[in-house]
């Protein structure tokens, strides 16, 4: 696989590797942006392993509580200008609503807007916007109580990030600054036990060539994988996560503090994951030309 400049410098941007390691990780993985981040984390050249922020979807997630069931929706638009557009907006709030009465997307579509589906709906929408439009993703919590927080709020109950944390005990007051720290932090899950196997077994491994590529014996290097394993469990759960709030306490400490126990979380960001390929503007234009 041919290596672009453009690859080089998402791999520099996102770990701080220097043009020529960034350059060879990607050679060595064929062009593999994951597989390149561990490959500079292993040899020490990274200096952070973060991901690049390819998420140039735009659109909105609105999210809906009622009682002890929240609902959250993200729906996609090509640019950000109809993202803030009061006539998408409007369409997004319903179909919010409407989630709460369905389990998954594909009965969301098929759900009933007005007299008419929310797949039909969009599609009317697209035509008199003119920007293609989807609902791409759904997710709901229920617990005794469940607070919602928008990041970056649009207008009330929707904006980029959209969070849902679901409470037994507590307030709304300490619902709400858990729901702020998980918008701010993303944790990767509520605890040790949710965490997906694949990405402990993936650090895991990295961690073990990190620590080999240093030369210690395999005693010692199992040491210090267990002391590695268990900071990285605390930084991606969010029971174990320093609270933003007030660092001195854990997530879930600050939690039983105000007489509260976290039961679940959902977090969604626009455009979460998404890839979308870009052209440099003289291609942009080239391409124009010729055509």
């Amino acid at each position: 696989m041919a290596i672009t400049a453009a690859m080089v410098k998402e791999l520099r941007d996102s770990t701080g590797a220097g043009m020529m390691d960034a350059k060879k990780a990607l050679t060595e993985t064929d062009g593999n942006m994951d597989e390149a981040v561990d490959w500079l984390r292993t040899k020490g050249l990274a200096k952070a392993a973060k991901k690049s922020g390819r998420t140039a979807a735009e659109g909105l997630v609105a999210v809906h509580v009622n009682g002890g069931n929240g609902v959250a929706v993200e729906v996609n638009s090509e640019t950000d200008f109809v993202a803030k557009n009061a006539e998408f907006q409007e369409m997004v709030g319903k179909i919010a609503y409407a989630a709460e009465g369905v389990d998954n997307v594909e009965a969301l579509l098929a759900a009933d807007l007005g007299g008419k589906n929310v797949a039909d709906t969009l599609t009317d929408k697209i035509a008199t916007i003119g920007e293609n439009m989807s609902v791409r993703r759904m997710a709901k919590l229920s617990g005794d109580t469940v607070v919602s927080y928008v990041h970056n709020a649009a207008t009330n109950g929707m904006g980029k990030i959209g969070v849902l944390v679901a409470l037994s005990g507590g307030d709304e007051v300490i619902g709400k600054q858990i729901a702020m720290h998980i918008a701010a932090v993303n944790p990767a899950a509520l605890s040790e036990a949710d965490m997906d196997p694949a990405v402990v077994e993936k650090e895991k491994q990295v961690q073990m060539d990190i620590a080999r590529e240093s030369g210690k014996p395999e005693q010692v290097i199992e040491k210090m994988i267990v002391g590695r394993m268990k900071k990285f469990v605390a930084e991606s759960t969010l029971l174990n996560q320093s609270f933003v709030v007030n660092p001195d306490l854990t997530v879930e400490a600050a939690a039983k503090e105000a007489g509260a126990t976290i039961t679940g979380f959902v977090r969604l960001e626009v455009g979460e994951g998404i890839v979308v390929e870009k052209e440099d503007f003289a291609a942009e234009v080239a391409k124009a030309v010729q055509g």
